[in-house]
């Protein structure tokens, strides 16, 4: 196992790793829209905030060597599920005609009062 970390996604904010991955797969951690300079959160709005979950996530992949596109599966936390159109949207025009395979749940409570969390498992290339 290696540990991916870059300093084009956010720093963790706890005990873990930005992503680990192994011979064949990379297991990111969940990504809320901080920004990774500031580490401020980014967006008001779940869509906004989407937006830059998926740019921490396409930086977090690229460090380890693959890409959205090698994405299998995803899980994606939602403050409120009423903002799975806004979430989803979003998610779509990232993966396109690629569709790993997905989980959506509401949690209680995010990181830093963020409105979507979203981690992925990814194959190697």
């Amino acid at each position: 196992m290696r540990v991916i970390a870059t300093d084009a996604a956010p720093k963790a904010i706890g005990p873990y790793s930005q992503a680990i991955a192994t011979d064949t797969l990379v297991f990111t951690a969940g990504q809320v829209a901080l920004d990774p300079k500031s580490g401020e959160l980014v967006g008001r709005t779940t869509a906004e905030q989407t937006e830059q979950v998926f740019a921490n996530l396409k930086a977090v992949l690229s460090a380890a060597g693959t890409a959205l596109a090698h994405v299998v599966k995803t899980t994606v936390y939602l403050a409120d599920m009423a903002d799975f159109a806004q979430m989803n949207e979003v998610y779509a025009k990232h993966f396109g005609t690629h569709k790993p395979a997905r989980s959506t749940v509401q949690a209680a409570g995010l990181p830093r009062n963020a409105r979507v969390e979203i981690e992925v498992i990814a194959v190697t290339r």
